[in-house]
C-alpha cells in the first residue's frame, strides 16, 4: 500500500523537474482527518461523516478518491493518492478504498494538528518519492454533483500551480452562509480566476449578507492546488517552527504494516494550524518577499467553482444536496411524508414519519433521535459537546463499532452485563487477549470459529458455544470463507472496551 521513501531524500526539490521541463504531474491528496460533528448522531467521533453514505450510495471518502477519474488529457494523474487520517480511521479508509480499486499510501497522524502540518506531511511523502508533483488537495469529506465543472476549474488552477502560485477553489454564493469562510477576490485573472485579497473568517449574519450583496466575497472550498515543493518552501518561510516540527516526523517516522506514521514527540510539537491561518492569509502579506515563480503569477489565486460544491457541514446542507419532493422534503432510509414542507429525515432502521412539520430536521439512529429546526442546525456540534462532557457513549461511537477484523454490535446491556453480535470477516483474526474484569460466552450463529482458550485451540460450528473465564488468554478467528457471525455476552464488574490486555495482533495495536 505504502512504498515510503523517507531517510532516501526528504529535500523539498528531490522530483523538480528538468530543466525548462513543464510539471504535469498530479498527486491528489485526501485530507481524512475530520470529525463531522455537525452531522451527528450520524457522523461521530470514531466513524465520522467522510466514512458514511450521507448523499449517494458512496461514502464521502470513496467519492472523494474517485473525482480526478478521466482528467483532461495532458496531464499524469498518481493512481495511488495520499491519504492523511487518523489511527483510529486508518482500517475502515484502507478498506473502502480498496472496495474501489484504489490502492493509497497512508499518513497516519498520531494526533490531529489541522490541516496545515497534514498538507506538509503529504508534500514531504511526495517529494520524498521523487514526485515533488502539483499536489490537488481535497477534504474527504465534501459533495460536488458535477465533476466535469470540477475538473475544468482544478485544470485551470494547475497551471498556475505550474507557475508556482499556490492556488485555491472559491464558489460563488448563492445566499448569505455563515457556516463558510470566505476569501476576498482580488485583481482578475485569465480564465475567471483572480488574484486572493483576503481570508475571512465565518461571519455574523448580517457581515455574511454584505458579502454576497458587494461580489467580491466567495465561499472557501478548501480545495487546494500547488507544487509540493513551493508549499515547503512557502511554510519554510512563513512559519519555520511547523516545517521543522513536520520534517522531523517525516524524517524520524517509519513505514508499518502499509502504513506511514510520523515520529510521535516530533508531530506533536507542531501547532495546530489550517492552511488558511498558517499560510493563505499571509500570502498577501508576504508579497514581495522572494518565492519561486516562473512569470508572474501571484502568489495567491482564487479559481472559480461552479459545480454544485457544498462542504456538507449541517443537515441543512444534507437536505439542500438532495432531491427533494414538490413540497421540498428529503429522504434517505425508510421515512414518509404527510403535509410536510421543507423538511428532511434520515432513518437507519425504523420508520420515520413527518406529520405537518416545516423546516424540521429528523434523524434517526440505532441509539439517538435527533429532532432539529434547520435554522438551527449549527448548534448540532454545541449540543455534542454537552453530551461529550456528560461522559454519554453515543457522542464519540455508535452501537456498531467497526474493527479491521469486521465489526460488533452491542445489543443489549445492563449494570453486570453487555451482549454484542460480533461479525468477523474470512480469514481475520481478533488479537490474542485476556480481560480483568470480565468472562464471555460465545455462541456461533453463523460460519465456523476457531478458538483460542489458554492452551487448548478447537472448531465451533454453528449452535455450539464455550466460555471464556475471567483472566484467561483467549483469540477469535474466521478460518471458513463466509463471515463468521457469534453472540457474545459478556459478564462482570467492568465492560469497557479498555478492559482488554493484547499479547499478539495483526493490526499493531499491542503495547
Amino acid at each position: 500500500m505504502l512504498n515510503q521513501g523517507a531517510g532516501n531524500n526528504t529535500s523539498p526539490h528531490a522530483g523538480d523537474d528538468a530543466a525548462g521541463a513543464v510539471c504535469t504531474r498530479i498527486v491528489p491528496v485526501i485530507l481524512a482527518g475530520g470529525s463531522g460533528t455537525r452531522l451527528w448522531p450520524v457522523s461521530r467521533e470514531n466513524y465520522p461523516k467522510q466514512l458514511i453514505d450521507v448523499v449517494g450510495s458512496d461514502s464521502l471518502l470513496q467519492a472523494t478518491a474517485r473525482r480526478m477519474n478521466g482528467f483532461p488529457a495532458g496531464w499524469q494523474v498518481d493512481a495511488s493518492p495520499i491519504i492523511v487520517c487518523g489511527e483510529e480511521h486508518r482500517f475502515v479508509i484502507a478498506e473502502q478504498l480498496h472496495e474501489n480499486g484504489v490502492e493509497a499510501r497512508l499518513m497516519v497522524e498520531p494526533a490531529r494538528r489541522d490541516t496545515a502540518p497534514a498538507l506538509t506531511l503529504a508534500a514531504l511523502l511526495a517529494c520524498a518519492q521523487g514526485e515533488d508533483g502539483i499536489l490537488v488537495v481535497m477534504p474527504a469529506d465534501h459533495s460536488i454533483a458535477d465533476l466535469d465543472a470540477l475538473q475544468a476549474a482544478l485544470q485551470n488552477a494547475a497551471h498556475y500551480a505550474q507557475r508556482g502560485s499556490i492556488a485555491t477553489l472559491g464558489v460563488p454564493p448563492t445566499r448569505p452562509d455563515t457556516g463558510f469562510g470566505y476569501i476576498r477576490i482580488g485583481a482578475a485573472l485569465a480564465d475567471g480566476a483572480h488574484a486572493i485579497d483576503g481570508f475571512v473568517e465565518k461571519p455574523a449574519e448580517e457581515i455574511a449578507a454584505q458579502y454576497v450583496a458587494a461580489g467580491t466575497y466567495w465561499w472557501n472550498s478548501g480545495i487546494f492546488i500547488l507544487r509540493a515543493s513551493v508549499w515547503l518552501d512557502t511554510l519554510k518561510r512563513l512559519q519555520p517552527d511547523m516545517h521543522a516540527a513536520c520534517e522531523r516526523a517525516f524524517r524520524d517516522g517509519r513505514s508499518e504494516g502499509g502504513y506511514f506514521r510520523p515520529h510521535v514527540d516530533a508531530f506533536l510539537s507542531s501547532s495546530a494550524d489550517s492552511i488558511d491561518y498558517a499560510v493563505m492569509e499571509r500570502l498577501t502579506e508576504a508579497a514581495d518577499e522572494p518565492r519561486e515563480t516562473n512569470g508572474a503569477a501571484p502568489a495567491g489565486v482564487v479559481v472559480r467553482l461552479e459545480a454544485g460544491w457544498s462542504d456538507l457541514g449541517s443537515w441543512d446542507a444534507v437536505w439542500a444536496a438532495m432531491e427533494k419532493d414538490a413540497n421540498g422534503n428529503a429522504g434517505r432510509g425508510r421515512v414518509t411524508f404527510e403535509g410536510a414542507v421543507s423538511s428532511y429525515a434520515h432513518s437507519e432502521g425504523r420508520l420515520v414519519a413527518c406529520v405537518g412539520t416545516t423546516n424540521v430536521v429528523v434523524v434517526e439512529t440505532a441509539d439517538a433521535v435527533l429532532v432539529v429546526d434547520r435554522s438551527h442546525v449549527q448548534d448540532v456540534k454545541g449540543l455534542v459537546s454537552r453530551i461529550k462532557a456528560q461522559h454519554a457513549p453515543e457522542a464519540d461511537a455508535h452501537r456498531k463499532v467497526h474493527r479491521p477484523w469486521g465489526f460488533y454490535d452491542s445489543i443489549d446491556h445492563g449494570e453486570r452485563f453487555q451482549v454484542k453480535r460480533i461479525v468477523v470477516t474470512p480469514g481475520a483474526q481478533l488479537s490474542l487477549q485476556l480481560h480483568h474484569h470480565r468472562a464471555e460466552h460465545w455462541v456461533v450463529v453463523r460460519g465456523t470459529a476457531l478458538v483460542t482458550r489458554g492452551d487448548e485451540q478447537f472448531l465451533l460450528s454453528e449452535n455450539e458455544s464455550t466460555y471464556i473465564p475471567l483472566g484467561t488468554r483467549h483469540r477469535l478467528e474466521n478460518p471458513g470463507k463466509v463471515p463468521l457471525e457469534i453472540i457474545e455476552i459478556q459478564s462482570g464488574t467492568y465492560l469497557g472496551e479498555d478492559d482488554i490486555v493484547r499479547f499478539n495482533d495483526n493490526y499493531g495495536r499491542c503495547s
